[in-house]
């Protein structure tokens, strides 16, 4: 190699070893910090919550009875038309009932005798009451025409109800309608032997309206509520139950508390409430299962936190993630006892202010400053803002001719 080539390669070395020289003598640039993440946040806030509990049930009937004969007979005729409505005191069924009418006709004269006999005493009681005063008759013989009017008397009342049993026996013949309502099909038909208070009914009449609602509750949550209501966390209040169909609908009418059990199932540790609801329509039927929703107090100063900001570790134990008053995130334990739609009740950890993140989440840590923006904020801002404002893109014809001039 020459010494001109020699030179040139010192010459180019030079350079780049001054260069690597002043990068090992400067020290690495401090690293740029992360922008703070962007989060959703709900600040807390004191309200009156009314504590609800949904309940399933059954609906029941308000009113029940079963037809039964109070005599034997023969089903002479059937007088109503099954699955209808009738009326109390509507006939249902005619009994033949000519022995019956035999001996109410065979008691009606047993009265008659016992009248005309009455009559006969009435006269000779009279006759000797006046012939006494004279001396025609003796003190003994009109103390026994007074007996005898007695005991005519006496006739005539045995006869008289030996009368009336006979019209009953009589009446009981034709079958009424006990209550009003909605009647179901009949055990019996025409020429059927029915006896006196048999054990099958005849047909069962159901009045459904007003109707009840039979539900079940946890004893537990019974004193849960007795606990809150004697703290005086909570007030008793007497709410609308509202009725849910099978079908997750709501139904028309409101319902009221009618009375809770007094014992508690020691097989299901529950109690019963009966719930007493208007069925104009008779859209409910006796046998429906039905939930209802069921307020029983008044929170007056209850806390709701948005489920979304609650997350729970492998033992159950409940978080929320809160903005502190610094910017940065900070892990709060909580409790919370019951959910109020899609928020939950807060009992301990969280107090009125606080901000609680419910969005952005997997993107924090804790300590992490953040940069918070309330729920709600973001998209009223974008209905606030008009489009009409936003500037116009250029037009193609434009953009060509400003093309144009600038060559």
């Amino acid at each position: 190699m020459t010494p001109t080539h020699r030179l040139t390669g010192r010459t180019l070395l030079l350079p780049l070893a001054l260069t690597i020289a002043l990068a090992a003598c400067s020290g690495d640039p401090a690293p740029a910090q992360p922008p703070a993440a962007q989060v959703t946040v709900v600040t807390l806030a004191a309200s009156p919550v009314t504590l609800t509990r949904e309940l399933p049930g059954r609906t029941a009937p308000f009113l029940v009875a079963e037809v039964r004969p109070q005599v034997s007979g023969i089903v002479e005729r059937q007088l109503f038309k099954e699955g209808g409505l009738v009326n109390a005191g509507q006939p249902l069924y005619q009994l033949e009932n000519a022995a019956y009418q035999a001996d109410a006709s065979s008691a009606q004269a047993a009265l008659a005798r016992a009248e005309a006999s009455l009559k006969s005493a009435q006269l000779t009681a009279a006759r000797s009451a006046e012939l006494v005063k004279i001396d025609a008759v003796s003190r003994q013989d009109n103390e026994n025409a007074v007996a005898a009017l007695r005991q005519a008397e006496a006739d005539v009342g045995v006869a008289r109800a030996a009368l009336q049993g006979r019209r009953v026996t009589l009446d009981y013949a034709r079958i009424n309608a006990p209550i009003s309502g909605r009647i179901g099909k009949s055990s019996v038909t025409r020429g059927a032997l029915v006896t006196a208070n048999q054990a099958t009914p005849l047909a069962t009449i159901q009045q459904t309206d007003p109707m009840y609602v039979d539900l079940t509750q946890s004893s537990s949550e019974l004193l849960a509520l007795r606990r809150n209501l004697a703290a005086g966390t909570a007030q008793q209040a007497d709410l609308p139950v509202k009725i849910l169909l099978e079908d997750g609908s709501e139904y028309a009418y409101d319902g009221r508390l009618a009375f809770s059990e007094v014992t508690v199932d020691p097989s299901t540790g529950s109690y019963l409430l009966r719930v007493q609801v208007p069925n104009p329509d008779h859209l409910l039927l006796p046998g429906m299962y039905v939930r209802a929703v069921v307020g029983a107090a008044v929170r007056q100063e209850g806390l709701l936190v948005p489920q979304k900001g609650i997350t729970r570790d492998a033992k159950g134990n409940a978080t929320a993630m809160v903005v502190g008053e610094d910017g940065a995130v900070e892990p709060r334990a909580v409790t919370v006892s019951r959910t109020v739609g899609d928020q939950w009740l807060v009992e301990g950890g969280l107090v009125a202010g606080d901000r609680v993140i419910v969005e952005g989440l997997q993107k924090i840590q804790p300590g992490m400053p953040v940069q918070a923006t309330e729920a709600g904020a973001t998209d009223a801002s974008a209905a606030d803002s008009d489009p009409a404002e936003a500037p116009a893109a250029p037009d193609a014809a434009d953009a060509g001719t400003d093309a144009d001039a600038s060559k």
